[in-house]
């Protein structure tokens, strides 16, 4: 069972203090208490469980919304390969995976694209790695990769691979820990008492050489407020304050709904008169309409009487789309992302300006994977013997999908005055009508058309 950083830094915490994890990498960490709440709080809220979410509050799962919108903008169009026929079938096996794990990174700050040997790879979030020292360039130059596995049912054992330099080359060495309990990291011990690190050489290792990390490491292009390191930030860290506002405000809007469902008021006597099972209440939706019971007693009559409020549903509405823009606002994204295009009361100037902002974030988040996946391929080169010679890499994003509305259409209008696409065509994407109303728009007898 592999469980992450927050399990071991709970238990440090706890028990030992910063420390202990000072002492296992013999140094201080780039890694600091701040941060490591901060990646515990994005996840939480990637899970949907963030501390605000608390019956009735339920997440809207903005945060993977966003994550996802990034990411599939990001990738729709790349291009990417190797010169070298057999690296290039192992890395273009190894990325098939990269939209949902860039999501996550994107979600929690970071994340490292490491080769396993000659001919696989592993996406590690930084819930799992302990970034020891940076370069000057934002690139780990130290770091500790973690591992935990449970055998049977009190046996905890956690390796820790870390990655350094020892004058100029690339040193790999392993320790591990074992612990009777999953809160804490435990005592030093041998990796043989692990079947599936008994092959692997403790080190340290160094390889002549090898002049770079054996990996890639993603950062999104964010600048670090939690603690000014290097160490990545959520691309939703901005705007955590309005997703819990707009996570509420949908529980406002639910409750509308629910309180707003017509019904009968029901006096006491009759809610008894109805127990069955020893219980009494009401039932929801459909069953909750009666008609009024033939019940006197005494002077009073009037023991049912109905509820039917007004529904303020649209209020509501208007303040959750209101919350989505302001998010989209913060992280980058255009207007109509996350929110609905029709509550979208922009202007075409701050329209094409949020496209423009779009862009302009996800060309960053480009620039930063092309540099992720070159360092990525550089590790798979190495351990297939290349170490950085004998191979190239590509890698191109097209941004036709990120061209401005005005470019797009500037551009239509010229094939169709060229001939190239028809005016029926460009009235169906740009008027949003269907082909059949597009063709009649146009005047064009239908017969010379089909």
């Amino acid at each position: 069972m592999v469980k992450g950083l927050s399990r071991i830094w709970k238990g440090i915490k706890r028990m030992f203090g910063y420390s202990t994890i000072k002492s296992i990498v013999g140094k201080d960490t780039a890694l600091s208490e701040e941060m490591v709440e901060a990646i515990n709080e994005w996840q939480t809220m990637m899970e949907g469980v963030a501390k605000w979410i608390v019956n009735p509050v339920r997440s809207l799962r903005i945060e993977q919304g966003i994550c996802r919108e990034f990411a599939d903008a990001v990738l729709v169009e790349m291009e990417t390969s190797i010169s070298n026929e057999r690296l290039n079938r192992i890395y273009q096996k190894s990325i098939i995976e990269l939209n949902e794990n860039l999501q996550e990174g994107l979600g929690l700050g970071s994340l490292v694209v490491k080769p396993l040997g000659a001919d696989g790879a592993e996406f590690v979030t930084p819930d799992k790695f302990i970034p020891i020292l940076f370069g000057d360039d934002g690139k780990p130059v130290d770091i500790g990769f973690l591992s935990i596995k449970r055998i049977g049912e009190h046996d905890y054992y956690t390796r820790v691979e870390r990655h350094y330099f020892v004058n100029g080359n690339l040193t790999i060495e392993n320790k591990c820990y074992h612990s009777h309990s999953r809160e804490y990291i435990g005592s030093p011990c041998e990796l043989y008492e692990v079947e599936e690190w008994a092959e692997i050489n403790p080190g340290p290792v160094t390889f002549p050489g090898m002049t770079r990390m054996d990996f890639g490491y993603y950062r999104n292009p964010i600048k670090n407020k939690v603690d000014d390191s290097k160490c990545g930030v959520s691309v939703f860290e901005s705007a955590k304050e309005l997703i819990e506002k707009a996570d509420i405000q949908a529980a406002r809007l639910d409750w509308e709904f629910e309180s707003g469902e017509r019904a009968v008021h029901v006096d006491e006597r009759a809610l008894n008169s109805q127990k069955k099972n020893g219980k009494s209440g009401m039932p929801k939706l459909n069953k909750r309409l009666y008609r009024g019971l033939n019940i006197e007693d005494g002077k009073d009559r009037e023991l049912l009487k109905e509820y039917s409020p007004d529904m303020r549903d649209e209020s509501f509405n208007r303040g959750l789309e209101r919350y989505y823009r302001d998010i989209e606002f913060n992280v980058g994204l255009a207007y109509g992302d996350l929110s609905d295009v029709q509550y979208v009361d922009k202007t075409a100037t701050e329209v094409k300006v949020s496209k423009g902002r779009k862009y302009n974030r996800v060309t960053m988040i480009q620039n930063k994977l092309q540099d992720c996946l070159e360092d990525f391929v550089a590790g798979l080169a190495f351990y297939n013997g290349l170490y950085t010679s004998g191979y190239e890499f590509s890698c191109n994003f097209h941004d036709s999908i990120l061209t401005d509305e005005e470019t797009q259409r500037r551009q239509d209008k010229e094939d169709v005055a060229a001939g190239i696409m028809q005016p029926w065509e460009y009235r169906a994407k740009w008027y949003g009508e269907d082909e059949e109303t597009a063709k009649k728009m146009v005047g064009a007898p239908a017969e010379v058309i089909d």
